[in-house]
């Protein structure tokens, strides 16, 4: 992989072209995965600020694969 291919997805990832997709994404996998791993310990009141970090991390994660979905499609279209 190439320097450059992390430097622009680096730089994609604040892209206000690609922020609203990978938002809309963010939010709806995100939930699904904080829902499948801390529902439990929301509905047990057992919440602690590890978790509540951990569960900011499940909306990142989607957030960043659906920012480098749309980077590599942009790349492979302007090729």
């Amino acid at each position: 992989m190439k320097t450059s291919f992390i430097v622009g997805y680096f730089l994609a990832l604040g892209n206000p072209a690609m922020i609203g997709t990978a938002l809309q994404v963010a939010l709806v996998v995100g939930s699904i995965l904080f829902a499948i791993n801390h529902g439990t310990s929301v509905i047990q009141g057992k919440m602690t600020q590890g978790r509540w970090a951990s569960g900011l991390l499940t909306y990142c994660v989607p957030y960043a694969v659906s920012i480098h979905g749309q980077y590599v499609a942009q790349r492979q279209r302007s090729q």
